[in-house]
């Protein structure tokens, strides 16, 4: 996701210095035009510093433990967090006199190459706020450009529109099992889908639920499992529905399937069903 949000970036004339802890995912934001820069030069003098890193933890290690963003920065968050860690990046920033914006993305790479995606832009700075809306102006859509008054509001609402696909493809992997049992194989069931609430998601990962390489990731289930875990954690009750997919992704993870795209939980279902 970092790599196309950078492309787009670059493409509205932005000047970028970037760093990827693997260098090679970055080469395609190099030919674009970015310069490579270490995490602690990169943010030197820089007018907005943006990290889309993989969690909670590899934020608190690569920015908060190093202690790298200079008095004054303007810093946006956009990896996928808690509402307690966006609290406490808020709390690190303005300790050091740093603005903090966490602006978390919704919707996968397709939506990110075409600038569609949603956006929320969660801060208690107006300027701030104004600063990353613009930025992100390059990727988001602007019906779905979301401005929150806290970094923990932003949080929870990515939180919630991830909850929604996960339970939503738990839904559609367990009616293609409900199908089965009925003899209905995978394709008449996604096709009955139509119409209903599950409908957009059958419709969504059709193909892959059906014979596409699930290995060609939108959204991996490494990405949304860890998600998922941060929903669990951030509830104060209960949540079976988020509780069902975990599992259902946790199994994939422990196939090898870790990196392939999260719509393999429902391509299981579909393979049961063709070999039973």
């Amino acid at each position: 996701m970092g790599t196309e949000l950078a492309l787009r970036l670059l493409a509205a004339g932005h000047e970028l210095r970037v760093w990827n802890r693997t260098a090679a995912k970055a080469q395609r934001v190099l030919d674009a035009g970015a310069t490579f820069a270490n995490p602690a030069d990169a943010v030197v003098d820089a007018d907005l510093v943006m990290t889309c890193l993989f969690g909670p933890d590899t934020v608190r290690e690569v920015i908060l433990e190093a202690d790298i963003l200079p008095a004054g920065t303007t810093w946006a968050d956009i990896t996928t967090i808690s509402p307690a860690d966006a609290a406490a990046e808020a709390r690190w920033a303005e300790e050091r006199h740093v603005t903090y914006v966490h602006t978390p993305v919704v919707g996968t790479l397709g939506p990110a190459r075409a600038g569609k995606l949603g956006v929320y832009v969660g801060g208690t700075d107006p300027r701030a706020r104004k600063l990353v809306a613009t930025a992100v102006g390059a990727y988001a859509d602007p019906a779905r450009l979301r401005l929150l008054e806290t970094a923990s509001e932003a949080a929870t609402a990515k939180l919630l529109a991830n909850l929604a696909l996960a339970v939503t493809a738990q839904g559609v992997a367990e009616a293609i099992r409900l199908g089965a049992s009925q003899g209905f194989a995978p394709d008449r069931v996604l096709d009955l889908l139509a119409g209903t609430s599950l409908g957009w998601m059958a419709g969504f990962k059709r193909d892959f639920a059906l014979d596409r390489d699930t290995s060609d990731a939108q959204f991996s289930t490494n990405a949304i499992a860890k998600d998922t875990r941060l929903m669990l954690q951030s509830a104060n009750a209960p949540l079976p529905a988020t509780t069902a997919a975990l599992e259902s992704l946790v199994r994939a993870q422990r196939a090898g399937l870790g990196e392939h795209d999260f719509s393999v939980i429902l391509r299981e279902e579909s393979d049961q069903a063709r070999n039973s």
